[in-house]
């Protein structure tokens, strides 16, 4: 099994040459959001010329509230996109849209929920009967699985807008949020630290921060799947060891972004094990495994998310990453 100081001496491997992009085979990439750290990889494997180096000439589009990245990859107008979790892919094989995950950079869910700094709160199931803050998708994500879990129930939903100002007033208030974004904008605007409960603790399955990649695309050009996965799997390495060429266009893209933003998330992804864990870590950065996969479709299948029979499988294709892993064996 690959340990993880391997991937990180794979990550220090020096670039001597970053060949021009203007001759490469035109790629058009979507994220999931605005640029941040949670896409690092993606651009520090541009900034590096690791898309370059293997003949892609990339251009990452940045996502946003109105970006639907899978309708953009059916309908052609991307090459490949980001999928939030795993319910984004297995919600299309139940649509019968054929569109895969074919690597997973997250093996765990960034998924949390957060209190203020009470007494009466100390784990998931202290939330019981209490209100929380969800957004509208969150309702039929992993708001099931803590009704069946920990014996939530509906009438403790209360809408969340994407405003941390009713929560942050609110010192009876939960919420939902992402490990790596809403804690800290918390800790900057109302000067505490909430307390953070993430899911994935708790055994909420499920891969995150994936790359899609369309059917037909994996059909007829499997060699520039594999070339984009081995480009973006060196990227999150280097990104790993020395963020700042990936920083410096995240900043470019999204102006928002600061150098202290950054360096939070990047340092909870580390220290919360959210990339070099669990099948990343025993068999390659971005690895997926049918066992995984079969667990987060029997979990959300048996509280009535999905139908009995789904052909689940359709939802990824384990190859590319694997392929990839050989090189370094």
């Amino acid at each position: 099994m690959l340990k993880r100081r391997h991937f990180l001496a794979l990550a220090a491997t020096a670039i001597s040459t970053v060949p021009s992009r203007a001759a490469g085979k035109p790629i058009r990439f979507v994220t999931d959001w605005k640029a941040q750290a949670e896409h690092g990889g993606y651009y520090q494997a541009l900034a590096q010329g690791l898309y370059a180096k293997r003949g892609l000439d990339v251009k990452i589009v940045p996502g946003g509230p109105d970006v639907n990245v899978p309708q953009l990859l059916a309908n052609g107008a991307a090459d490949f996109g980001m999928g939030s979790n795993s319910f984004i892919v297995m919600n299309l094989v139940k649509a019968k849209i054929p569109i895969r995950a074919v690597m997973a950079i997250f093996q765990k869910d960034p998924q949390i929920l957060m209190s203020h700094p009470r007494r009466d709160i100390n784990s998931l199931a202290d939330m019981k009967g209490k209100p929380v803050l969800i957004s509208a998708a969150s309702m039929t994500a992993f708001w099931p699985w803590l009704r069946a879990k920990f014996g939530f129930s509906d009438s403790q939903i209360r809408k969340y807008t994407y405003n941390l100002a009713p929560f942050i007033v609110d010192p009876n208030a939960i919420q939902e949020g992402y490990l790596t974004s809403e804690p800290f904008t918390v800790e900057q605007k109302a000067g505490w630290k909430p307390k953070v409960f993430l899911l994935s603790d708790y055994g909420y399955p499920g891969y995150a921060n994936m790359l899609l990649a369309p059917q037909a695309r994996i059909d007829t050009d499997r060699a520039t799947v594999q070339r984009f996965v081995d480009a973006t799997r060196d990227g999150w390495l280097h990104y790993l060891k020395d963020p700042a060429p990936g920083n410096a266009l995240i900043k470019r893209d999204n102006p928002d972004m600061t150098d202290a933003i950054l360096a939070q998330a990047l340092d909870k992804m580390k220290r919360y094990d959210m990339v070099l864990s669990g099948d990343g870590l025993a068999f390659g950065l971005g690895s997926m495994t049918d066992k995984q996969w079969k667990l987060f479709y029997d979990t959300m299948r048996s509280e009535g998310l999905y139908p009995p029979g789904l052909d689940y499988r359709r939802a990824f294709d384990l190859r590319f990453v694997r392929a990839t892993l050989q090189k370094f064996q």
